[in-house]
């Protein structure tokens, strides 16, 4: 058996990683998606102008949390393939 080689219970293992990582990244997204639609809500309905700010914030949030959740996956990704490359 070469040294490099991948037992079945460490390729099960970087699947449920895997997994768990794209989850992650879905939840940011939702999140993401939450506050975006719950700021453009706040804009558009009359009786809720005097909450402005709070609907700028939320976009301004949907954004950061969007990215921050991208930046997250690619890292996580690249760390667990050069956990296992190596």
């Amino acid at each position: 058996m070469e040294q490099n080689e991948i037992k079945l219970t460490d390729m099960l293992a970087l699947e449920r990683t895997n997994l768990a990582n794209e989850r992650t990244f879905l939840s940011y997204f939702r999140t993401s998606i939450v506050f975006l639609s719950s700021g453009f809500v706040i804009l558009k309905i009359e009786d809720l102008q005097n909450l402005k700010t709070l609907a700028y914030i939320l976009l301004i949030a949907a954004f950061f949390l969007l990215i921050v959740g991208i930046v997250r996956f690619i890292h996580v990704r690249k760390r667990i393939n050069n956990y296992y490359t190596n």
